[in-house]
């Protein structure tokens, strides 16, 4: 049989994959940072106090950890599974450098207060523009490669970075609109209950669909090759696809119970909720499933130790977010601790688990060496990880169970039994122990760092190159 040669553009994603790691740290040393403030008061310096750094801290850990790991992963994923190199040209390196621009303005306007005060959606216009321009460019660097692929099959990875790439424009052009007052400054077209609603239908689907389906994405390519199985049923894959990305994007009224938000709209975001379980368990089994006949690696690979922990608590934290979603549970979790230790299983167990354990795969390949500096320094920081998360959410969920029952709990005359202040006091030490958790996964990954630069040392940074049979079928 015939056949045509492929050159990958493995460069970009190198690029991504080499940021990926460092701006983790950058994130997660201001996520140090803000957990320490709230320990030690003192610490709030200046302008650098907890207001203008927590916007940083997670728009670093979103957009810029999770943003590099999703640009390294699709790319890779896409020309692999596609057997074509990325459609786009000058568009290509366009997407790096200008989201790592994006990345520097917010570093540098947020801890300054320029802000919109929009959740996840606080950088001002002109970088809301720049963001669009670069995004739009990856869809096109994305779908034109999906375009010019040499097989006919469209494997589901892509279906999960695809959605994630057009429904992230929908929401961010959506809520983002703005009327511009000066250079800085601008203020939302929409106004009250309605502002409220757009925000969270944004903030809940970056969540849903930023770092969900994108990061299933990365799950879908990355165990299976990782454990040498095909994924466990194909069929359910496709089924948890279609069914995720419809419930998903109903769900955002849950963060506005109890709210000036129509009633019946609230229960409509509690219900979608509700049904989310079935597909993101459906996903989690998918995933965990696929080490059938192979559940063995478990015990010496590392990489895979970081693939299918993170589904656990994919797993874990999809169902303790539909749980909190009831209107009774949502009395006691909301604005207490609990929300931040959800999040918090979803973002540390998930979404940086899933990422450390693609960029453990993809930083060798991209530097021509067949496995990691060393293998011990990943099973460490396998470790240190899973300590420091599991610290995190059970020190934010018995501070959050705890501060709900304190402000609820009234005396027999009607009065309230305690003061807001009370709460506070009794949380210090649960805030002592995130800040010790927030700081081991911190270590985690400047191990990573330092295995990943000694990976790169003498390592060869050729294009990958490939045979692509004319009839070829993934």
């Amino acid at each position: 049989m015939s056949g045509t040669q492929t050159t990958y553009n493995d460069k970009v994603v190198r690029q991504f994959a080499v940021m990926t790691v460092i701006w983790g740290i950058v994130g997660m040393l201001v996520g140090v940072i803000i957990a320490a403030q709230l320990v030690w008061p003192e610490l709030n310096i200046g302008f650098l106090h907890f207001g203008r750094l927590r916007p940083l801290h997670t728009n670093a850990v979103i957009f810029a950890f999770g943003g590099c790991a999703l640009f390294a992963t699709s790319y890779w994923c896409v020309q692999r599974t596609s057997c074509a190199r990325l459609w786009g040209g000058p568009l290509v390196p366009f997407t790096f450098w200008g989201w790592q621009i994006v990345i520097l303005l917010a570093a540098i306007t947020l801890p300054l207060g320029i802000t919109s005060g929009k959740e996840y959606a606080e950088l001002e216009w002109p970088i809301d523009i720049l963001i669009t321009l670069v995004w739009v460019s990856y869809a096109l660097v994305f779908f034109g490669t999906i375009a010019t692929r040499k097989v006919s099959h469209i494997y589901v990875a892509n279906w999960f970075f695809g959605s994630m790439i057009l429904t992230v424009a929908l929401l961010h052009l959506v809520n983002s609109a703005a009327m511009p007052i000066t250079l800085l400054k601008s203020y939302s077209v929409y106004a009250g209950v309605q502002d409220a609603m757009i925000q969270w239908w944004y903030g809940h689907n970056a969540v849903g669909f930023f770092l969900t389906a994108g990061f299933l994405g990365i799950m879908y390519y990355f165990v299976p090759k990782q454990a040498g199985r095909p994924v466990y049923s194909y069929r359910l894959s496709v089924v948890h696809f279609w069914a995720l990305i419809f419930t998903y994007m109903w769900a955002g009224p849950h963060h506005l119970h109890y709210t000036a938000l129509p009633d019946w709209t609230q229960s409509v975001g509690m219900v979608f909720s509700l049904i989310l379980l079935a597909p993101s368990w459906g996903g989690m089994i998918n995933g965990i499933m696929t080490l059938s006949g192979a559940w063995h690696k478990l015990r010496d690979d590392p990489i895979l130790k970081f693939l299918i922990t993170s589904l656990s608590f994919y797993g874990m934290s999809t169902f303790e977010g539909p749980m909190m979603s009831i209107k009774t549970v949502n009395a006691l979790s909301h604005y207490t601790d609990w929300t931040v230790g959800h999040v918090h299983s979803g973002a540390l167990g998930w979404v940086a688990m899933v990422s450390i354990g693609a960029m453990y795969y993809l930083i060798p390949r991209l530097f021509g060496k067949t496995e990691m500096h060393s293998t011990k320094l990943v099973t460490t920081h396998f470790w240190i990880a899973t300590i420091g998360t599991v610290l995190y959410i059970a020190s934010m969920w018995i501070a959050g169970v705890m501060q709900g029952l304190m402000w609820r709990a009234v005396n027999a005359d009607g009065t309230l039994a305690y003061s807001f202040v009370e709460s506070v006091k009794g949380s210090y030490p649960f805030w002592a122990i995130r800040w010790l958790g927030g700081v081991l996964f911190l270590g985690g990954m400047l191990l990573m760092a330092y295995n990943m630069f000694k990976t790169m040392a003498g390592g060869k940074t050729a294009d990958t190159t490939v045979n692509v049979p004319v009839a070829h079928h993934a």
